[in-house]
């Protein structure tokens, strides 16, 4: 079954408690703080493998999460860190932010394009700190130790896009299949009605010069780009391809089509689809050349390949995309003319590689880019005033230091004022109009807010 677009929910696995401990050995009278850390906890990592082909692995099992580290323990022994989650996906593979409740996708994380390729879609959580961290000059023995950080979770899009050089788009029953059959070892269904192809398939054609991958894409009919059809399914797997080859059946079909009007409708539907794939090199093919009568149609079809190639000049969406201002003339069943059009692609396909690969020294780091975004959201919090002389308080960070401390310490809980305190809390929760007595939220917790002496200064320079 071919699948190339899944929702899926990750989470990393939980960090470890740190150890609140002393050290306790004869002879030796007060010992000091010897906890060790929890382990971190795994991550989940989406990764491009080459020997994939669909993510149908992803569709009946939609929850993956990492192991959680394990707890630290005395004499400084720290928890052994969860392994990572690696969820391996085809080459072409985009993950994006997915909304569950609105179903609706958010930023981009990653376009996995490269085997071996890798982002970071859930963090795991750190592990705690033992008490041995706590030491400072006027608290020698901490009795307290953090609780191991929550993981991150969300849910994520993977849609998977062909990683073809060359793709062959046409109406349907025009010969796609049979043409990708005949020039490689592909052997997808064929048959003489309409839409036989439901899937894409992919093809390696070993050339003259050059070898080259190429994709049979379902047809496509008018109105194909609102959706019409296979439309939208399958209009995506083209956007991947370097090269367009456009297939024509110069019999017209069953239906007795005009073969110059099929040309431009499936043009006109890869613009308004996406308007860059209107200027994507594109080479033409009449098929059925080998069929009784259709010398005319083959005259006037070329005679519209070359006036889109002329009308460059005038800014025709069309003619910048032609690689050629010729009509290549084939018979996918006899193999008529198919060594001359092999070996054509062959040659623009390795031109545009050449092309792409001065362009990839510029392709973005999307690792490192998701990751500085993530960091940043996750420093971010915002207060909300509920009601008179109640505030909440939300933002990952936050959030994860309450969740993390032990609120049967007043050592943890003195530590963490210290923490709000560092970030500038208290004056944000000033500037929204609290005052001492006030009630603030964190999650399940709630604070009575205590300004320090000099918080109507801070106020008065916020105001500044």
């Amino acid at each position: 079954m071919f699948t190339d677009k899944v929702h899926i929910y990750v989470r990393g696995g939980d960090g470890g408690a740190g150890c609140m401990s002393f050290r306790r050995e004869a002879h030796v009278p007060k010992g000091g703080p010897d906890g060790g850390d929890g382990g971190h906890g795994g991550n989940v990592v989406v990764q491009a493998d080459a020997a994939l082909s669909s993510l149908i692995q992803y569709r009946y099992k939609h929850h993956f999460k990492a192991e959680r580290g394990t707890h630290g323990k005395g004499s400084r022994m720290h928890g052994a860190r969860g392994d990572d989650l690696i969820l391996k996906v085809p080459l072409g593979t985009i993950v994006r932010e997915w909304n569950d409740d609105s179903k609706e996708t958010g930023a981009l994380i990653a376009d996995l394009t490269h085997d071996g390729e890798r982002v970071t879609v859930a963090n795991g959580g750190m592990g705690g700190r033992g008490n041995i961290h706590f030491v400072t000059s006027t608290r020698r023995a901490p009795s307290f130790a953090e609780l191991g950080e929550p993981a991150s979770e969300s849910w994520i899009e993977l849609e998977m896009k062909l990683m073809a050089d060359a793709a062959l788009v046409g109406m349907p029953s025009v010969g796609k299949s049979s043409l990708i059959a005949r020039i490689s070892a592909a052997r997808p269904k064929i048959a003489d009605y309409p839409f036989t192809t439901l899937v894409p398939n992919l093809g390696v054609v070993k050339g003259d010069e050059y070898d080259f991958v190429v994709a049979d894409v379902p047809g496509l009919i008018e109105g194909a780009s609102e959706g019409r059809g296979l439309g939208h399914e399958f209009l995506r797997h083209i956007e991947r391809t370097a090269l367009i080859v456009h297939v024509v059946d110069m019999t017209g079909g069953y239906e007795g089509r005009d073969p110059v009007e099929d040309y431009r409708i499936i043009n006109r539907e890869l613009e308004m689809y996406a308007s860059d794939l209107a200027s994507r090199p594109r080479i033409v093919v009449a098929n059925k050349c080998d069929a009784p009568g259709v010398e005319d149609a083959v005259r006037r079809l070329e005679a519209e390949v070359r006036s889109d190639a002329v009308a460059a000049a005038d800014g025709n969406e069309y003619a910048d995309s032609v690689a050629e201002a010729k009509v290549y003339r084939i018979s996918a069943l006899t193999g008529e003319g198919i060594d001359p059009l092999v070996h054509a692609l062959g040659e623009k396909v390795h031109e545009l590689r050449e092309a792409a690969r001065v362009q990839e020294s510029e392709r973005v780091a999307y690792e490192q880019v998701w990751e500085h975004e993530r960091e940043a959201r996750d420093k971010r919090f915002s207060v909300h005033r509920l009601s008179e002389g109640i505030f909440r308080v939300e933002g990952p960070q936050i959030e994860r230091w309450v969740v993390q401390t032990d609120w049967g310490n007043e050592e943890a809980l003195s530590f963490l004022q210290h923490r709000f305190g560092r970030i500038g809390l208290e004056k944000r929760l000033v500037a929204a109009g609290a005052r001492n007595g006030d009630e603030i939220r964190i999650l399940g917790r709630a604070f009575e807010f205590e300004t320090a002496d000099d918080a109507d200064d801070a106020f008065r320079e916020l105001d500044l």
